[in-house]
């Protein structure tokens, strides 16, 4: 038996190393796994850096309407939306949405 590993030896070695890499190769630290998995992380960040962009455009863009040279326009809309104002006359109807989806 002993003979027989002596003569093996090379092959024995080989094999352990070619499982090792092989192993590795797909679930170590930087293996294909982890490759995989980093790859899904940095896509679900850009989706959400992209969101946050879009996000402080549109806030940029209502400061910028509340600036210097206001927007009476665009201030009658707050008012009318945020306290439920309306003129003389006017009738306000407020739609609520009930999901079910709770």
């Amino acid at each position: 038996m002993l003979k027989r590993l002596k003569k093996n030896y090379f092959l024995l070695v080989s094999t352990f190393l070619i499982l090792y890499f092989f192993f590795n190769l797909l679930s170590g630290q930087r293996g294909l796994i982890s490759y995989f998995e980093k790859k899904q992380s940095l896509n679900s960040l850009k989706k959400e850096e992209s969101l946050l962009i879009s996000q402080i455009k549109d806030l940029d863009f209502k400061n910028s309407l509340l600036s210097d040279n206001l927007d009476l326009d665009y201030i009658e809309s707050l008012i009318r939306e945020r306290f439920i104002f309306g003129k003389k006359n006017e009738k306000i109807y407020i739609i609520k949405n009930y999901d079910s989806k709770n």
